[in-house]
């Protein structure tokens, strides 16, 4: 498995983590009166970061990888060329 696979599914399971913790955050907001305790409350913020990182990454993956080099704007295809000015 390469890199950016990797990166890839780890960025899928925080996201699956980030939404669980926010779910208990706010079950927990529900049943209690009052605010819950600081752990619930701050547990969103470490797979948020993580999902940030991983995030910024898999965008900036397709401008920065060895594919693009292949796909030049010089190069047109058949139905990319400019009609003729009558």
């Amino acid at each position: 498995m390469n890199t950016s696979a990797w990166i890839r599914q780890f960025h899928r399971w925080v996201s699956i983590i980030f939404t669980l913790t926010v779910i208990a955050n706010f079950t927990a907001m529900a049943m209690r009166h009052g605010l819950p305790p600081p752990w619930i409350t701050y547990a969103p913020l470490l797979p948020l970061a993580l999902l940030v990182f991983t995030g910024l990454y898999l965008f900036a993956l397709p401008y920065f990888s060895r594919d693009r080099a292949r796909h030049r704007p010089s190069q047109r295809s058949v139905g990319d060329q400019e009609a003729p000015l009558a």
